[in-house]
């Protein structure tokens, strides 16, 4: 019989290496991605908190299997281990997540509100997400007055000096928000805040009250006020209006970002 090539007998162990792995990986001929996956799927709309029996049982998975890579998903941001010992959806999931075509789906169910929200004001409109440490432009519509903007749709412009930036920082997980009030907070203008305490008691309001506002920290002459997009996994994204003063009709624009932002998050499927 012909001796085998080098590249035969390499391609021949490659095979084996690969059929060895798939055995130690499995458990009655599930992979190791497959028993992850399992535990990932445990999760549903009924099921957003479960124990690590609980996730065991539903994964099918053995309790020891379980322990040791819950572990290493917790280990690695995918699940959050809970003060009482129950296990949620980690953020890097949903960081995963954004890099769907979820943005654009966004962008899409948004788009009416958006127009609706333009034609009652008059004013720029804008349609934002995180990304990374900055806000990330999906969609803006340039007002009739004369009112300088810096965004453009696309654009990636700093969370602490903008209105939509500020909802989605205020909301953004404690990392991330440590990270960005680390620095540079570079001012774009003199009224820009850059002072890390004085921005984190800004963002806890902004929390608390539900809506986010800044005064010519972005560009001179350009005010801005924006509310968080809010669906059952939490803040998907922000609307912002900019003005040239909000002293006098911030109550009227937040009232009409928040009746537009619901109607997003009720259309979002």
């Amino acid at each position: 019989m012909k001796a085998r090539t080098s590249a035969e007998r390499k391609g021949r162990w490659t095979l084996w290496k690969a059929g060895a792995g798939h055995m130690a990986g499995g458990s009655g001929g599930r992979t190791v991605a497959s028993r992850v996956l399992g535990l990932v799927g445990a999760f549903d709309a009924g099921h957003r908190r479960l124990t690590l029996s609980e996730l065991a049982a539903r994964a099918d998975l053995s309790l020891p299997t379980a322990h040791r890579l819950v572990a290493e998903l917790v280990e690695w941001g995918a699940l959050v281990r809970e003060e009482d010992g129950t296990y949620v959806v980690g953020r890097r999931l949903w960081d995963a997540g954004l890099l769907a075509p979820v943005a654009t789906d966004l962008r899409s169910v948004a788009a009416p509100f958006l127009h609706d929200l333009y034609g009652a004001t008059l004013e720029t409109v804008h349609l934002a997400v995180r990304e990374d440490d900055h806000v990330l432009y999906l969609e803006t519509l340039r007002g009739t007055r004369n009112v300088p903007i810096v965004s453009s749709v696309g654009s990636r412009l700093p969370m602490y000096s903008t209105g939509v930036g500020k909802v989605l920082l205020a909301h953004a997980p404690e990392d991330v928000r440590n990270r960005v009030l680390a620095g540079p907070l570079r001012p774009f203008t003199r009224h820009t805040i850059t002072t890390p305490g004085l921005l984190r008691r800004q963002l806890d309001r902004v929390v608390t009250e539900g809506y986010a506002t800044t005064a010519e920290e972005m560009t001179l002459g350009a005010c801005s006020v924006s509310v968080p997009i809010t669906t059952g996994s939490g803040v998907v994204g922000a609307l912002g209006i900019v003005v040239s003063d909000l002293r006098r009709n911030r109550l009227r624009l937040v009232s009409a970002l928040k009746v537009s932002a619901q109607g997003v998050s009720r259309a979002l499927p």
